[in-house]
């Protein structure tokens, strides 16, 4: 890792929102997706709408330090231990965003038909204004942005490629949504890596 200097990231424009977008960062070697994908203690969990139950539509896992457990769609997950490699991108992506993080969730879209509803990262245990990083690996799909109250803003679409970097600060998590849509084409495997700081206990 390291082997070439990242790019100055890219200022998104977005009313009400603080996105940082970095296009391809050094630290994403070629074969970082197989070996998370292989590495992972990956879980399917349930989701309940209407009152019926499905699973989620990819698979997920949540990494941290002691104590840094999160609960978001009325989940509650504890963290399990970083990985060595976990906890080596922890540490790139802390100095890309300036920012202290203690967890990462990680997403596991297998194909197409993997998906991420809309929804803003602003449960309590994040504060605020968290600072969240995002990190792509595989293959390229598009975030799409919704603000939750004005209707005069369209939709912002936000295609992530292999080895982005997408950094959310300030008010972006009170003004927006966002989510990532099933597509009708076929397509290969992508890893999202979300680092967060969940504050329901002191630093480490």
């Amino acid at each position: 890792m390291g082997l070439f200097p990242n790019p100055d990231p890219l200022v998104l424009s977005l009313p009400d929102a603080d996105l940082l977008y970095f296009e391809k960062v050094d630290f994403a070697e070629p074969a970082l997706l197989d070996q998370l994908i292989k590495e992972t203690q990956w879980e399917s969990e349930e989701i309940t709408v209407f009152g019926k139950t499905y699973p989620q539509p990819r698979l997920l896992a949540w990494y941290g330090d002691e104590g840094a457990s999160y609960t978001y769609s009325g989940i509650r997950h504890e963290p399990r231990p970083w990985s060595r490699r976990l906890q080596c991108l922890r540490d790139q992506v802390q100095i890309l965003a300036g920012a202290t993080f203690n967890s990462v969730l990680l997403n596991y879209y297998r194909d197409q038909q993997d998906s991420m509803g809309l929804h803003a990262d602003d449960e309590p245990e994040l504060g605020e204004e968290p600072v969240i990083a995002s990190l792509s690996l595989g293959e390229e799909r598009t975030l799409y942005f919704k603000h939750k109250s004005r209707r005069d803003l369209k939709n912002f679409n936000l295609p992530l490629s292999s080895g982005s970097v997408l950094i959310m600060k300030g008010a972006t998590q009170r003004h927006w949504k966002h989510g990532l849509r099933k597509l009708s084409r076929p397509c290969g495997p992508r890893l999202n890596l979300t680092f967060r700081l969940v504050r329901n206990k002191p630093l480490a």
